[in-house]
């Protein structure tokens, strides 16, 4: 079994309403747009760490971060990259393998719009959990936690703060 905290678009952001809840999980998975290395060194500090780099991560966040991860976590194959799109509406760059090898959970941020759906004719659970960061046009900062335990997803949580 493993408790996941889920965040992306932290723009450099990183507080203590972040970190009180990185704690509680037993992994970190960061969608994106970390902006600096002191959200993933405040992070690493407390939890192992998933990360990609988004659109606005320059070249040292690229060269320490991919732009996909893919991998297993106990039993659920899970793909996380940050421009993802959304079900019936995936980026182009990523619509041929998601039609020929679908993971179970794929996980993208960068709309800064929290989203969790599944993808019926992928057969697979869709998270964007919005955005952890000050910076951007939502109103309402948003993380997601979750189980993963024998294949199941299960127990999701939304978390909010106030911008």
């Amino acid at each position: 079994m493993k408790k996941i905290l889920l965040l992306s678009d932290t723009h450099s952001h990183v507080d203590e309403s972040i970190l009180k809840y990185a704690a509680l999980a037993d992994e970190v998975w960061h969608a994106g747009d970390i902006g600096s290395f002191a959200v993933t060194d405040a992070i690493e500090k407390i939890k192992p760490l998933r990360a990609v780099y988004g659109n606005i991560d320059d070249t040292k966040i690229r060269t320490q971060f991919p732009l996909h991860q893919r991998f297993n976590c106990e039993g659920v194959d899970v793909w996380i990259t940050h421009i993802g799109g959304s079900p019936g509406r995936y980026n182009p760059e990523i619509k041929k393998e998601m039609n020929q090898n679908p993971p179970k959970l794929f996980i993208c941020g960068h709309s800064h719009i929290l989203k969790v759906m599944h993808d019926n004719k992928n057969q697979l659970l869709f998270m964007n959990p919005g955005a952890a960061g000050k910076y951007g046009f939502h109103k309402v900062r948003t993380m997601l936690r979750f189980v993963i335990d024998e294949k199941q997803i299960k127990d999701l949580e939304v978390i909010e703060f106030k911008r």
